[in-house]
């Protein structure tokens, strides 16, 4: 027997005389706060992600190679990392070299990368969230943990939901998730806040709504 069965044995023996509770667990809290509009949800979203710092951007979906392409090049990245299912179109303008994810890279090669692009699965406006499932246009996880400068391109209005509540019935729980609230930060005792600490720095969001 190892630990985990002797400290769940004792668990189950403590709760043998507990008498067993029928009453559901109601969770009635409001699954949005306010009715909003389309433009008003992903102005709200822009708001939101502004105040975490990220830099947002809209365009409509004819601009976007371009945009992202301007992007890069204010960065000065030279190198642009490339999930496996990410529309080529998005960098046919761009002159940075494309490094694919693999799975034989090692972090310190996904550290001398300049940039990533990826898609994103849902975005909630209530908390200026992205998230990422690990789709062929988002990637492994890790390659938005490392790298110093993220794109991500959110479509408008189709991946944008106004809560929490209503962005988890559109995500499987069994998928790898990143929650990604603003650029990386931390805080110290003193409130100093530090960017970049376990991911990007710079987190760039680019609204694309239809032409």
């Amino acid at each position: 027997m190892n630990s985990r069965e002797r400290i769940l044995g004792r668990v189950r023996r403590a709760l043998a005389d507990a008498p067993a509770d029928e009453t559901p667990l109601l969770r009635d809290y409001l699954r949005e706060h306010g009715q909003r509009t389309v433009a008003q949800m992903v102005d709200l979203l822009a708001e939101n992600l502004a105040d975490y710092r990220a830099l947002v951007h809209r365009c409509a979906d004819r601009e976007l190679a371009d945009l992202i392409t301007r992007l890069l090049a204010e960065r000065g990245s030279r190198t642009v990392l490339v999930p496996p299912g990410l529309p080529p179109y998005w960098l046919k303008a761009s002159d940075a070299t494309q490094v694919h994810d693999r799975a034989v890279s090692i972090a310190h090669e996904l550290d001398r990368v300049d940039s990533v692009v990826t898609g994103c699965a849902v975005a909630i406006a209530e908390t200026g969230t992205l998230v990422l499932d690990g789709s062929p246009d988002q990637g492994r996880r890790r390659i938005t943990l490392v790298p110093d400068h993220h794109i991500c391109v959110v479509r408008v209005p189709d991946q944008v939901v106004s809560s929490v509540p209503q962005g988890l019935e559109r995500l499987d729980p069994a998928r790898p998730l990143t929650w990604i609230s603003g650029p990386s930060a931390t805080s110290d005792i003193e409130l100093d806040r530090v960017e970049g600490v376990h991911g990007p720095r710079t987190l760039e969001v680019i609204l694309v709504g239809e032409d």
